[in-house]
């Protein structure tokens, strides 16, 4: 039986100041860092002592610094991966999110949405698909039966997407939302070869943390 933790970084300062997040590198904010306390807190609650854990996580700071809480309560190194991260929004990056709704170009209804920007630079939902897919198939390889992944909240979709065996082509429709803090945990059955997504974006750890 494995199974995943799929950890969505808490809130960080492009929430707090309105800015378009994607790559650019902000921080947890004093509230996130209390948020990714209570994450560390209730996954060390959820995976029994002495199992073996792994724990994976985005290389931009925010997730960093999740995953670094983590970590900590484990007592084990986090291993960064670039192909982790939220979807990029170009030029739009750091910007004021009033910015890009000016800017972005929605897909015209019946398009294929796979390869839309919407802005310079956007990365296209193929692209990030398959960098994310990439990753899970290299972290699926791997034995460990308790794994912890901290991502984003966009990029979460794609992790799931992976889970339940979607083909790369069909995501470009699928969405997955959970709030900033999120705990989602993916289930694989070793007997008979299911795998379940048995808890979605859970945030009753962050009550009065």
């Amino acid at each position: 039986m494995r199974t995943l933790h799929v950890v969505t970084h808490p809130e960080a300062t492009h929430h707090v100041d309105g800015l378009v997040g994607g790559w650019y590198d902000s921080a947890l904010t004093p509230a996130g860092h209390r948020a990714a306390a209570a994450v560390a807190r209730s996954l060390r609650a959820r995976i029994a002592e002495g199992a073996d854990v792994e724990l994976f996580t985005s290389d931009l700071l925010r997730t960093a610094q999740t995953a670094a809480a983590v970590a900590e309560l484990f007592g084990i190194e986090p291993v960064a991966d670039s192909r982790l991260r939220e979807k990029s929004f170009g030029e739009a990056e750091g910007r004021p999110k009033a910015w890009l709704d000016e800017r972005y170009v929605r897909p015209a209804p019946g398009r294929d949405r796979m390869g839309h920007d919407g802005v310079p630079g956007v990365e296209s939902v193929a692209a990030l698909a398959k960098r994310i897919y990439a990753a899970m198939d290299d972290i699926l390889a791997r034995p460990c039966e308790n794994q912890i992944v901290v991502t984003h909240g966009f990029a979460l979709t794609y992790v799931v997407a992976h889970w339940i065996g979607m083909p790369v082509e069909s995501t470009g429709v699928v969405a997955f939302p959970v709030a900033s803090g999120s705990i989602t945990v993916l289930r694989a059955d070793d007997r008979f070869g299911g795998r379940a997504l048995a808890c979605l974006g859970e945030t009753g750890h962050l009550d009065g943390r």
